[in-house]
């Protein structure tokens, strides 16, 4: 039997304008995030009312490759200060953020694509109505 081995990661951090939470998602080796704008700082209720209720709802960018290894268990004094360093660390990890402008620019690509789409289609559309006029104009009707 194979296991999986999941981690996630909130960090919640103050942007100059909104407070905004970045989930970092590690599943079977594959990074994923997620950001979720609160707008006003959120309380401790309302972040676990988040994570208890709407985790499945978040929209996370597509998972790619961890570069990094998996750390063998460390010592728990050492786990705890490298938690409590993390959490002094201000926002999001550097690699969050590149995953969330791939995934905006993905997005704003596919955006693109479909709009060309739609413009290709009416234009077609409308090109078969003025033939179909055309012909009818051409039979008499």
């Amino acid at each position: 039997m194979r296991k999986i081995g999941v981690s996630s990661t909130l960090t919640v951090y103050h942007d100059g304008q909104f407070w905004v939470g970045v989930f970092e998602r590690v599943e079977d080796g594959r990074y994923s995030v997620s950001r979720v704008v609160f707008g006003a700082e959120p309380s401790n209720e309302e972040i676990l009312v988040l994570i208890c209720n709407r985790y499945g709802e978040l929209r996370f960018t597509e998972p790619m490759v961890n570069e990094e290894s998996p750390r063998p268990a460390a010592n728990p004094k050492r786990r705890q200060r490298e938690a409590s360093r993390e959490m002094k660390q201000r926002g999001p990890s550097t690699k969050a953020q590149q995953a969330l402008s791939e995934a905006c620019e993905a997005s704003a690509r596919q955006r693109k694509a479909d709009a060309r789409d739609r413009r290709e289609d009416e234009k077609r559309q409308r090109f078969e109505q003025r033939q179909e006029k055309r012909k009818a104009k051409r039979r008499g009707k």
